[in-house]
């Protein structure tokens, strides 16, 4: 009986060494590990080396999670990336830091998904092609952080060349960006849907569904959806990154947002009813009083755009919230669903300093708003702008790319 029991016991614990060691080889793995519950690989460790995610499984990030310096990630076409619920620090995203690359090449029959661990999205229903969250309301926001990605191009800041981004503590030095290379390059984004993202992390501190902080020009951005996000859809940081093909649907603060000397564009988007602006934009925020500051940073340009104002779902403010000092192109773009009391607002150059503006060019080429007259949603004085059932050039504005997205599956990008 005794020799019995100690046989019993020795292969008990011999179990148990062999579970042990099959855990800690999952947790080597940059922090995953398989949850038994859900099947979701955790993610819980910043990643320090180059990793690949597949679309055959769900990844849950169990915090905020770095791509660190000198490391890539790279996702396959169809995977879904699912963020836990977390507020304030414990705010849960996904941060591509300086000198790190995310290789993010999804398809228009496999996008990639990132969303929250309440959304039951699942691989099988990416893959039969149906990309709308089963459970989960469009307008459903705030429910875990967002994508960050972040460069050494240029920035206008009042000190320096660098900053710490937006919805990241000051505590993660991962959280800089900027710097002196327009160029750099921090991957590939194509085929992207981020959904009901947005955490706060303090008081009007909320995460961005895709915030770009110093972004450089050989990022590649292509094919982007952004839906119900607390904060804004997507909001550039300065850089001089593109992005082109993209479409944010009932953000909860403003659609398109730029700051800090943005030098870039977009080209052919969708916005669809904000709950605040539909566009929010500014200058740099370095020596405002040199205008030569505003013209070494140059300006950005929004081209073919189709911008739904308002809709059951939303009603958005200012069309579009302008700096004086900001210099911003709009090229075909077409506003339509435009409530009374919605303006084009271009604050009051009287109280600048003589000569402030130099170099500031600010233009709208083929701008239409579908009303009848548009003198009472302009703000200040503009030229460019004009009343219209349709596009200027409507050949140019191409919605059928939107045809994977969420927003155009439910109906939401409905043609002029």
């Amino acid at each position: 009986m005794k020799n019995r029991f100690k046989l019993m016991s020795l292969l008990l614990a011999l179990g148990m060494a062999v579970s042990f060691s099959s855990c800690s080889e999952d947790d080597d793995n940059n922090g995953d590990d398989n949850n038994n519950d859900t099947g979701n690989v955790i993610v819980t460790e910043n990643i320090t080396e180059n990793t690949t995610w597949t679309s055959d499984k769900v990844y849950q990030l169990g915090g905020r999670i770095v791509v660190e310096a000198g490391a890539t990630l790279t996702i396959e076409p169809g995977t879904i990336i699912k963020g836990e619920a977390g507020t304030g620090v414990n705010a849960t995203a996904l941060l591509i830091a300086k000198d790190a690359k995310i290789m993010a090449e999804g398809t228009a029959d496999a996008p990639i998904i990132f969303t929250s661990v309440a959304d039951e999205i699942t691989p099988e229903q990416v893959a039969s092609g149906d990309f709308k969250s089963p459970n989960l309301d469009p307008t459903a926001n705030g429910y875990w952080g967002g994508l960050l990605v972040l460069g050494n191009a240029p920035i206008s800041v009042a000190e320096g060349n660098s900053a710490q981004i937006e919805g990241i503590p000051s505590t993660d030095t991962n959280g800089r960006y900027g710097g002196d290379d327009p160029d750099d390059n921090s991957g590939v984004l194509k085929y992207i849907s981020i959904r009901h993202g947005g955490s706060n992390i303090g008081e009007g501190n909320e995460i961005n569904g895709l915030t770009l902080g110093g972004v450089g020009s050989g990022t590649v951005i292509e094919n982007v959806e952004v839906v119900a996000n607390q904060d804004d859809a997507i909001e550039w940081f300065g850089g001089t990154v593109n992005v082109t093909n993209a479409v944010v649907w009932n953000a909860g603060d403003d659609g398109l947002d730029a700051d800090q000397g943005w030098n870039g564009t977009c080209e052919n988007f969708v916005i669809v009813s904000p709950d605040d602006h539909l566009f929010e934009l500014d200058g740099i925020e370095g020596n405002t009083e040199d205008p030569s500051e505003i013209q070494r940073f140059g300006s950005y340009t929004f081209r073919n755009g189709y911008v739904i104002a308002n809709t059951d779902d939303a009603t958005s403010s200012d069309l579009i919230n302008l700096d004086p000092e900001t210099s911003v192109h709009f090229e075909n773009i077409f506003f339509t669903e435009i409530a009374e009391g919605q303006q084009i607002t271009l604050k009051d150059e009287a109280t600048l300093p003589d000569g402030f503006l130099d170099g500031v060019s600010t233009t709208f080429t083929d701008v239409v708003l579908n009303v009848t007259d548009v003198e009472p949603f302009i703000d200040g004085t503009a030229s460019g702008i004009s009343a219209g059932t349709a596009p200027a050039d409507a050949s140019a504005i191409d919605i059928t790319v939107f045809n994977w997205t969420w927003a155009d599956q439910a109906g939401a990008i409905v043609a002029w």
